[in-house]
């Protein structure tokens, strides 16, 4: 399973749960670390994004807030708040699949990369329409 299907699969497992469908994985050193689907409706929390129950996770796992050497795969285009917190982990790396000109804060909305100290390299557009398919099954059934 490559990293992306893993946060592929994660985003599965949030739409079987009702939950908005974006999934997160991850990885240090070619190894999965972390693993999250969104968790909002579960939780209770808002803040309950897959990024930040990864980059929770991935810091609990290695005893520490700097995530120097990780890389975040995740299915759509982390918010401005997932955006904030993956530069304050100081993630290296973001790779992600569906833009979200709306909701979206790397690429659209507030680019928060581009206000930040910690400016990791981003890859966006990563499996775009089977992410987005998803997505927008997800807000169909909801309508």
């Amino acid at each position: 399973m490559t990293y992306f299907s893993a946060a592929y699969h994660q985003a599965c497992i949030a739409f079987q749960n009702d939950e908005v469908p974006v999934g997160a994985v991850i990885i240090r050193d070619g190894v999965m670390i972390a693993s999250q689907p969104n968790r909002m409706r579960q939780k209770h929390d808002g803040t309950a994004h897959a990024e930040l129950l990864c980059i929770q996770e991935a810091s609990q796992k290695l005893g520490t807030q700097h995530l120097t050497d990780c890389d975040i795969y995740v299915t759509v285009e982390p918010c401005s708040m997932c955006a904030g917190a993956i530069a304050n982990a100081r993630i290296r790396r973001v790779f992600f699949g569906a833009y979200d000109q709306k909701g979206g804060g790397v690429d659209h909305g507030a680019r928060v990369f581009e206000h930040t100290l910690h400016k990791p390299q981003v890859i966006g557009g990563i499996e775009e329409i089977k992410c987005a398919q998803l997505m927008r099954d997800f807000f169909k059934q909801k309508r």
